[in-house]
């Protein structure tokens, strides 16, 4: 994390094209090619940071309190993750905003952005199996928890990058939380689980 966490200081300050990953090794401390043994480019080597905010955004809804709903449990997750003070701060949040505005425009770190995306979605695909008791190995087989896990992650993700594209700030009715929270508003008649409405 150490490594991801120097990236993003100098993409943050220098920008991705000025930043070499010869330059991010050293600010890390460490050689060249011990990056390379991490790292196949510069752009790779911010994907912890990435990781680690989709999979706190996806580990909230696991540790929602059982009797909360699926859309309950994903709203819980949204004030859990997405409000600045609940785990990042507001500072952090204007890294957030850079590292999401420099993926839109580089086609390497928005392909970095994608998979971690993916894999978030992947995540909360087992957690939701979980939430509504659907056994592990049946997961596979039933193709609307996929669809339940996409459908709530780009909820989310459009509302991050939303934010990420202006000039809010993170608190307030124009934050990441609250874009999250209006577009799961907008799913009120999804059914997120078997034989359960979005609306409660």
């Amino acid at each position: 994390m150490e490594i991801a966490r120097a990236a993003a200081g100098l993409f943050v300050r220098r920008g991705l094209r000025a930043t070499r990953a010869e330059d991010i090794a050293q600010a890390a401390g460490i050689a060249p090619r011990t990056f390379y043994r991490y790292f196949a480019t510069k752009e790779e080597a911010v994907a912890p940071l990435y990781a680690a905010g989709a999979r706190r955004w996806a580990e909230a809804v696991r540790s929602a309190p059982a009797a909360l709903s699926v859309p309950e449990a994903l709203e819980h997750a949204v004030h859990h993750t997405l409000t600045p003070g609940e785990g990042v701060s507001a500072a952090s949040w204007e890294w957030v905003r850079t590292l999401i505005h420099l993926a839109d425009t580089s086609p390497a770190l928005r392909k970095v952005w994608a998979e971690v995306c993916r894999s978030s979605e992947d995540l909360l695909t087992s957690i939701l199996a979980e939430r509504t008791a659907t056994p592990a190995d049946n997961v596979a087989p039933h193709p609307h928890l996929r669809f339940t896990s996409a459908v709530a992650s780009a909820a989310v993700r459009v509302a991050v990058e939303s934010w990420a594209a202006g000039t809010s700030p993170a608190s307030g009715a124009q934050g990441p939380a609250a874009l999250a929270l209006r577009n799961l508003g907008a799913l009120r008649g999804f059914a997120w689980g078997a034989g359960e409405g979005a609306g409660a």
